[in-house]
């Protein structure tokens, strides 16, 4: 026959218990932190392929370099940096930016380049 446990012994049980979940709470955080981090990486990364192929088709219609660069600014992230790069095969569009790096989190460096041919003029 089991023998019920004392009352200290549950309040002692319910001390362990938040001193677990003290030491879980911030893990937990961390790791929510981490996937916010991650998925506004992705998001800004389709931002800059989105970006690098408008300003791609724009620039190898015949539009000017600062029309270009307005259309690729107002589709790629805040601080964005946009390099157009005129040859004789195409047009070539790179969209790059810094992203995350909130505090101690990570941060990467995106890129997305984009090449259109020329179109010939009618």
């Amino acid at each position: 026959m089991r023998s019920r446990p004392s009352r200290s012994r549950t309040r002692r049980d319910r001390g362990m218990v938040t001193a677990e979940l003290a030491v879980a709470i911030p893990s937990v955080v961390l790791v929510l932190a981490l996937c916010l981090v991650a998925v506004k990486a992705g998001v800004d990364q389709i931002r800059c392929v989105d970006a690098a192929r408008i300003a791609s088709r724009s620039a190898a219609r015949g539009d000017d370099v600062g029309t270009v660069r307005a259309l690729a600014a107002r589709a790629a992230p805040d601080g964005s940096r946009v390099q157009v790069d005129a040859g004789v095969q195409g047009v070539r569009v790179t969209v790059s930016v810094r992203t995350g790096g909130w505090g101690a989190l990570p941060g990467w460096d995106l890129s997305a380049t984009a090449v259109t041919p020329v179109e010939a003029a009618p």
